[in-house]
């Protein structure tokens, strides 16, 4: 099971519907059904919860790691 504190739990919000998430097995739920009649289901990978609506997280997921961790470059001068 997932190590995310009650506190956590409490104040995280679906993105889709706004309403709150709760812990069911490997994944948090949303407490309202989206515009489909389905509630909401989010992963939860290495202890973090992947809070993205459904239709972005596939490219997230597909993008290159080093496009995630690089920062606006700076110049100095």
């Amino acid at each position: 099971m997932p190590n995310l504190s009650p506190e956590l739990v409490s104040v995280l919000r679906c993105p889709v519907t706004g309403s709150a998430l709760v812990l069911d097995g490997e994944e948090l739920v949303a407490t309202r059904a989206d515009g489909s009649g389905a509630a909401p289901r989010y992963r939860i990978e290495d202890g973090i919860p992947l809070l993205l609506p459904p239709e972005l997280l596939p490219a997230a997921t597909s993008a290159p790691s080093d496009q995630h961790d690089a920062g606006p470059s700076h110049s100095a001068g």
